[in-house]
């Protein structure tokens, strides 16, 4: 039986870090979608794949799902909406691999999408100072580095004959 006086301590999910970031983020997210949807008419995994394959035109499906943070399965459905729709282009690579490009109607989707992007960015950093604003981008970046590091270690400790 947990001792009581030790679930005193610990903190609710409501004050966690991560159950923090994870409804903010989520938050910003649904308010993309809903706007990108209604103005450029492309889902959040569509508006990533664009703004992706805009960055670096030299990307595989395997790169751009890695990037995305979804698997390759998903991206692929993703990929090939964008390519009926006439947004990408699918080029032979190497084996059997294939390069992504946006299409000149991609491109111009992407210049509006990213403008929209850029646009929420500014109104959510608006509401900090500088200094705050400063210290975010330090902290997300703490974070994020450690977080990698937390996985990678879980990982380790995942594959660990002792772990079982």
């Amino acid at each position: 039986m947990p001792d009581r006086a030790n679930v005193r301590d610990v903190l609710p999910i409501a004050e966690l870090l991560s159950y923090r970031l994870s409804r903010t983020s989520a938050a910003l997210s649904r308010s993309a979608a809903l706007r990108y949807r209604r103005e450029f008419d492309v889902t959040l995994g569509e508006w990533r794949a664009i703004a992706l394959i805009a960055s670096n035109p030299t990307l595989t499906l395997n790169r751009l799902a890695r990037r995305a943070g979804l698997d390759k399965a998903q991206m692929s459905r993703v990929v090939t909406k964008l390519t009926e729709r006439g947004l990408v282009n699918r080029t032979a690579g190497s084996g059997r691999t294939h390069q992504l490009a946006l299409t000149e109607a991609g491109i111009e989707v992407y210049r509006g999408l990213i403008r929209a992007a850029n646009e929420r960015d500014a109104t959510f950093l608006a509401v900090l100072s500088a200094q705050e604003r400063k210290v975010l981008v330090r902290a997300l970046d703490k974070l994020a580095d450690l977080a990698l590091d937390v996985e990678r270690q879980e990982r380790e400790r995942t594959n660990d004959p002792q772990s079982s």
